[in-house]
């Protein structure tokens, strides 16, 4: 089998269940960006690879199911209106990110300034991958109410748990927190 097929040469693709819009469809550009913020976070697991701390193989197997999610998330804004969703998130997924920002935010220093992105490579790439998800979510937005409220209320909880972890990783690696500069 072919990886290309020929059918998006004039700017068109398939949805699910085969409707054809353009490649610019802000359905197309909503999943499009969820898959990029899954590219990020696969980018920032691939930093943790030769990396040892404490926790982890927890991160790596949160960012896993986090991945996993995203596609579900893909499949329900790649789905028309109107039609049934192949893989929905259930409200367990949100409550599992909830529960990790709790755990790991009571093990950060609390936060008194706004912290700049940056730290190590794990926690850059974090840090990109939850501004991916915002505009991930506020594309989700513009579709409107043909959207499935889990969809925007796990994007919002993501890029929370994104900071978080960014956060959590840069402890855990000894990599300094910067913050906005005082003059």
């Amino acid at each position: 089998m072919k990886i290309y097929t020929k059918t998006g040469d004039k700017g068109t693709t398939s949805l699910v269940y085969g409707t054809r819009v353009a490649k610019n469809d802000k359905r197309v550009e909503a999943y499009g960006t969820c898959d990029e913020t899954n590219s990020m976070i696969g980018l920032a697991l691939s930093y943790l690879n030769g990396e040892y701390f404490s926790g982890k193989e927890d991160m790596q197997e949160m960012l896993h199911k986090i991945q996993t999610a995203l596609f579900h998330v893909g499949a329900e804004l790649a789905t028309p209106s109107g039609k049934n969703v192949k893989w929905t998130l259930e409200e367990k997924d949100i409550e599992e990110l909830e529960e990790k920002i709790d755990a790991w935010d009571a093990a950060l220093p609390q936060l008194t300034n706004f912290v700049l992105p940056g730290g190590h490579q794990t926690g850059a790439a974090l840090h990109v991958a939850r501004t991916v998800a915002r505009r991930a979510e506020r594309q989700a937005v513009e579709l409107g109410e043909e959207v499935n409220p889990l969809v925007l209320t796990y994007l919002n909880r993501l890029s929370d748990f994104l900071f978080v972890a960014a956060r959590y990783v840069n402890m855990h690696l000894g990599a300094k927190e910067l913050t906005l500069h005082q003059d």
